[in-house]
């Protein structure tokens, strides 16, 4: 009941296994209907091939260029972002010493 039913299907033939397994009146009848002479396999079909991407120079200059391009603008975003943290960690850190050196002020005039 709790085991997966997967249909084994051990060479790509392309017929469709059923996922119910037959019951002892199925298989009775597909015993008495299985024939007694040699099968040849389908010929199998031939792969569509897919052409090669030829580039010509001009069409190399041009991806070598937009791919330096990209990372220079992905480069440029990603240290922009990491100076933004850095400054906003540097203010809060300065923030934190002049609220410290506030509060230790106060506590030794009274």
């Amino acid at each position: 009941m709790f085991r997966p039913r997967i249909p084994v299907n051990p060479l790509p033939t392309g017929i469709v296994s059923p996922l119910i397994q037959p019951t002892a009146a199925t298989a009775t009848h597909i015993e008495s209907a299985t024939c007694h002479h040699a099968h040849t396999p389908a010929p199998a079909s031939p792969r569509a091939q897919v052409p090669a991407v030829r580039l010509t120079p001009t069409g190399l200059v041009t991806v070598v260029a937009g791919g330096a391009g990209l990372v220079l603008i992905v480069g440029t975003v990603l240290v922009s972002m990491l100076l933004a943290v850095a400054i906003s960690a540097a203010s809060v850190a300065v923030c934190a010493v002049v609220m410290r050196s506030l509060l230790n002020s106060q506590h030794k005039h009274r």
